[in-house]
């Protein structure tokens, strides 16, 4: 394992060695750091596109899913653990209820 380690870290330095020896060593140009738009300069910055009201929707969003993701499996399991197995999912159900209300009442269902 440790000889294993050792190969890995000296891989890493003899390539990082190669690539300072034989890679370039100018400067990008200003155009060639900006990212490509087709050829347009960026008029925003790219976090200004998206809005704080998307979080919310999408923490929404990740209840519904955890909730579908889980109910297949517990299908099955319910088959032979019975009301053990039942009310291991309404306490699960429960948890994700509350969040589904907590996202109700901060307007997340309410599109503007």
């Amino acid at each position: 394992m440790l000889a294993l380690f050792l190969i890995v870290i000296l891989s890493a330095l003899i390539a990082v060695l190669i690539e300072r020896r034989l890679g370039s060593s100018r400067e990008p140009t200003h155009p060639q750091r900006i990212p490509f738009l087709g050829g347009g300069a960026p008029r925003t910055h790219a976090w200004q596109r998206y809005h704080v009201r998307y979080y919310p929707m999408t923490l929404l969003l990740l209840a519904f899913e955890m909730e579908m993701m889980f109910m297949y499996p517990w299908a099955v399991v319910y088959v032979e653990q019975g009301v053990k197995a039942l009310s291991e999912m309404g306490m699960f159900l429960a948890i994700l209820s509350i969040g589904i209300l907590y996202g109700w009442r901060e307007g997340v269902f309410r599109w503007q």
